[in-house]
């Protein structure tokens, strides 16, 4: 069956014929059939050069061979146990010698998870319940943090199904805003528990925290008796060994993490100070459990893809992204598009924004419509990005310079493609 019929077919059992909303685009999404490093195949028998990468966690690309062969090792020797493994350890141990801020980490299934652990956590340790988020960002979707507010005021539900009386509990505020921020815990600082962010806002897009910003959030949390956890689900193990906290130099109170850890399957963690992460259960008296946590597949996976990120791994792949990306600008600047390219690392995105992207009002004020025109030139070029202007784009080991080099000249068509006028 061709794409176009497994989605008619899938809408019957599936809502929206998708297990994601990210992964739905008009008129229909392709089915893969296959991926290989570097490359995703579709049922249609197209091949894409993958920068999607499963947003996100395939840092080693598509079926890395050692992750693959460990992995399958482990599946001969058991799938999920119930009881501890020594290879949890293992893992941990990797964890807390990269990740500046971990000194104890428990693994769950999921980012999602994971930040809303960390949120329990961080109201058991304060005795504190309210919280603040950043306009836009993404921490799973659960009720403490898929809500939407004015700075100074509680937020609301930003979906049906979620309780006022949950949502009134966060705050939101403008990411990159001194002021904003300053303003809202000095109103009612002694109220709240923690501030979650992520350091770079792969949510809608790829916003980086302006100069200081971080050392600003990081003085005023502490000044205020309110942790502050970085959501490091993307940026964790991307941007540097210790991820975003390492690469910019701030370290949080806790971490939260999921894609990279786990190697490409479902896994997450969160992890901080020792006088934090003891009062988790069984040890405290904040309550989290999960029957798939540490599980063998995931930590194996989790264990045979870090092994493989030492320094010199971040250079090259730093090095990738620093050649699309000048490729791209050079695209835009012979070209006069007045657009935004921006990216760190292994990260890139494009907005078709005029103006400096800094945060959420920003990010929306861009013109989704022509990056769609954009998106579909793409795949017509063989290069798959998600499907959406509020995503980021990554890198992986596995790209070549080759690839990169058909990226950069499929952006090239793609964007003629954006900016021609409709006859």
């Amino acid at each position: 069956m061709f794409s176009k019929d497994l989605f008619q077919e899938s809408k019957k059992f599936i809502p929206g014929g998708v297990s994601s909303p990210v992964r739905a685009f008009e008129p229909y999404p392709f089915f893969v059939k296959k991926a290989s490093g570097s490359k995703i195949y579709d049922v249609d028998g197209n091949k894409y050069v993958d920068h999607c990468l499963a947003y996100g966690p395939l840092i080693l690309g598509h079926a890395d061979p050692k992750v693959v062969r460990e992995v399958s090792n482990q599946l001969t020797i058991g799938s999920a146990y119930g009881a501890p493994t020594e290879n949890e350890i293992i893992l941990a141990k990797e964890v807390v010698d990269r990740i500046p801020s971990a000194e104890m980490v428990r693994f769950v299934n999921s980012g999602g998870e994971a930040t809303m652990s960390a949120i329990r956590l961080a109201r058991g340790f304060t005795g504190k319940d309210k919280i603040i988020k950043f306009d836009g960002a993404y921490h799973g979707a659960h009720d403490y943090t898929l809500v939407k507010g004015e700075p100074g005021k509680s937020c609301v539900p930003d979906t049906k199904g979620i309780p006022l009386d949950t949502a009134k509990n966060t705050y939101s505020v403008p990411f990159n805003d001194e002021e904003a921020l300053s303003d809202l815990i000095q109103k009612d600082g002694d109220n709240i528990a923690c501030l979650i962010m992520e350091v770079v806002m792969g949510n809608i897009g790829c916003i980086e925290p302006k100069k200081g910003f971080l050392e600003f959030v990081r003085k005023i949390t502490e000044e205020n008796n309110i942790l502050l956890i970085f959501d490091e689900v993307i940026t964790g193990f991307r941007l540097a060994r210790g991820g975003a906290q390492e690469y910019y130099g701030v370290t949080p109170d806790l971490t939260t993490m999921g894609k990279i850890v786990g190697g490409g399957l479902p896994m997450g963690a969160f992890a901080g100070k020792k006088e934090i992460m003891e009062l988790i259960a069984p040890n405290g008296p904040v309550y989290q459990a999960g029957t798939f946590s540490g599980n063998p597949i995931s930590v194996q996976a989790g264990i045979s893809t870090l092994k493989q990120l030492d320094n010199q791994f971040y250079k090259d792949l730093e090095r990738k992204g620093n050649f699309l990306r000048s490729n791209i600008q050079s695209i835009i600047d012979e070209q006069g598009y007045n657009i935004t390219p921006v990216g760190c690392g292994s990260m890139f995105q494009i907005y078709f924004n005029p103006a400096p992207v800094y945060n959420n009002d920003d990010a929306h004020n861009s013109d989704a419509k022509r990056f769609l025109r954009y998106f579909r030139a793409l795949l017509k070029e063989g290069v798959f990005i998600p499907p959406s202007q509020f995503e980021c784009n990554f890198i992986s080991s596995a790209h070549s310079m080759e690839d990169l080099t058909q990226t950069a000249e499929a952006i090239e068509v793609a964007l003629e493609v954006a900016f021609k006028k409709k006859e």
